[in-house]
């Protein structure tokens, strides 16, 4: 079968681009040009996952089905995952899909296309950790997350009902995903205290380990200071300086000294899948695909965007695995694609500050800045608005102004009535 523009990977780059590129074509010409795939049936924001892990987002509710998003912005979908690709014939080979028992429902397919855009991700770097790929929670994915959470309900339970009434936590890495997990677990713990008996009441305690001198690296140090103060403030330990040498079941060994752990959260460093490298393009030190100042691999009519491309910065560094650079990635590729006879000149990445939350209504983050330009400080409620922005600026890309704002009062009016954490 052949499909004009194919991209794999639907995260938050990936999606955006199908959906503008859909809404440009139109609903006839859309559904038959356009082909997006991906290996999960729906879409939740990746920044999201986090709390999903926490047990303060329901994934299931949250979560858009692909489907019914390809109908409504008039592209087409397609499940499947990336196993093979010869960019000289332009065709893809998707995986075998089976079912929960391991039968076979889908047989592997080949796939020609005209034009691919690579969109899928990256993952975690263990960087070869003893035993953190053995004993470490990822949150690469939604049932990462849902993994996560299911240990930590048992962890919960079990920790009411222990003769210690502790449960420790260790987060690897202090990045925004780290910061923002250490809060909604916090937060979690609190919102199930004020209901349990006396009896059954249990302390959480939560570190981060950190191997840079500070937290939030990526970000303007008085931001770090002011991230650092909020989490102490809500009794998370920060372990900084502390190179993490070996994962245990029950602690992690550091260079700080041992840290106990019930829990233990891998959120450090980023690196794609080891796969990239056989599918006939140039990649990079950390796997992702290389690719120029117009986002195109080694191979023509091959591209490829957000944590997977190492793109060149404006800085002469890599662009960074970022949710808002594979936004503006999504727009520049969709007027590309739209129109390819059309010069649209370079990709150009501008920083537009970055934002973190730090629960309940504070949050901390820099506008307008980075890269040699002046940075803006905001925090408290202002922050935490803004972030909230963020996800709905991504959804108003893929659902529109009117079904973001019914969305968002849904989520708004299902917490107040269910509660903060879930535990189901």
């Amino acid at each position: 079968m052949q499909h004009d523009i194919v991209i794999i990977g639907g995260g938050a780059g990936g999606l955006e681009l199908a959906a503008r590129l859909g809404r440009t074509f139109g609903a006839r010409e859309g559904r038959r040009r356009v082909l997006l795939i991906d290996r999960s049936i729906f879409h939740l924001w990746k920044p999201s996952l986090h709390e999903v892990a926490a047990g303060s987002l329901d994934s299931h509710q949250e979560g858009l089905s692909y489907p019914v998003l390809a109908r409504r912005n008039h592209f087409s979908f397609a499940f499947g995952d990336l196993t093979g690709l010869d960019p000289a014939a332009r065709t893809l080979t998707l995986a075998e899909i089976r079912d929960d028992d391991g039968a076979p429902l889908v047989a592997p397919r080949t796939l020609s296309f005209n034009t691919l855009v690579l969109a899928v991700g990256s993952g975690s770097n263990l960087f070869a950790t003893q035993g953190a790929a053995e004993h470490a929670h990822l949150l690469e994915d939604v049932a990462d997350a849902e993994a996560f959470n299911r240990r930590l309900t048992s962890a919960f339970l079990a920790a009411a009902y222990s003769d210690e009434r502790l449960l420790n936590i260790a987060i690897v890495g202090a990045g925004a995903t780290g910061v923002e997990l250490s809060t909604e677990l916090i937060e979690g713990h609190d919102e199930l205290s004020a209901g349990l008996t006396p009896d059954q009441k249990f302390d959480l305690a939560v570190t981060i380990v950190e191997a840079a001198p500070r937290i939030l690296g990526g970000l303007p140090e008085r931001v770090s200071a002011k991230a650092a103060h909020a989490l102490e403030a809500k009794g998370v330990r920060l372990l900084t300086d502390a190179k993490v040498a070996a994962v245990h079941p029950d602690r992690l060994d550091t260079s700080k000294g041992p840290v106990p752990a019930d829990l233990i959260v891998w959120a450090a460093g980023v690196k794609a899948a080891e796969t990239n490298r056989d599918l006939g393009l140039a990649t990079g030190r950390l796997n992702q695909f290389v690719v120029d100042d117009h986002l195109r691999t080694s191979a023509p009519g091959i591209y490829a965007m957000g944590d997977c491309a190492e793109a060149p910065g404006p800085d002469g560094r890599p662009v960074p695995a970022r949710a808002q650079a594979a936004a503006q990635q999504a727009a520049y590729l969709a007027r590309v694609l739209a129109d390819p006879s059309r010069d649209r000149g370079p990709y150009v990445y501008r920083d537009q500050g970055s934002l973190v939350s730090l629960g309940g209504d504070k949050g901390v983050g820099s506008l307008m800045g980075g890269l040699g330009g002046p940075n803006f400080l905001i925090e408290g409620l202002i922050a935490k608005w803004a972030y909230m922005a963020l996800h709905l600026d991504h959804h108003r890309a893929i659902l529109g102004v009117r079904r973001t704002a019914l969305l968002a009062l849904s989520r708004l009016l299902h917490r107040r009535v269910s509660g903060r954490l879930k535990l189901h």
